[in-house]
């Protein structure tokens, strides 16, 4: 499945990946943590009344203590999952924090699964 590998490449780049909002609210950020949500699964190319192949809508966000490794381990990311088959556009975006001490970078990943 996608998702799956795309968690497995996402390890290479930082070893805590994350689904987005699943840590306790008392959990201690580590240091740097890749996050990933589906954000969406869609049927494509529909023969016959069925669905031929299914595009998968993913969100990555990496945090850190260090800004500029922000972008840096972003740009990773990315480059990884391009070569895995995922789509992205752009060099990404910022994304919020809930604490002070972490900054955050994010895109958009896009997989045609059939």
């Amino acid at each position: 499945m996608p998702i799956e590998s795309a968690i497995e490449t996402l390890e290479t780049i930082c070893p805590n990946v994350i689904r987005q909002g699943s840590m306790a609210p008392t959990e201690a950020y580590p240091d740097r943590f890749i996050t990933y949500w589906v954000a969406d699964s869609a049927d494509q190319n529909h023969y016959d009344n069925a669905a031929a192949a299914t595009v998968w809508e993913m969100d990555v966000n990496y945090y850190s203590i260090d800004p500029l490794e922000t972008y840096s381990a972003l740009a990773k990311a990315k480059d990884s999952l391009l070569a895995s088959g995922w789509i992205i556009s752009g060099k990404g975006h910022d994304v919020a924090s809930d604490v002070t001490t972490h900054q955050g970078r994010g895109f958009t990943a896009l997989y045609l699964e059939t």
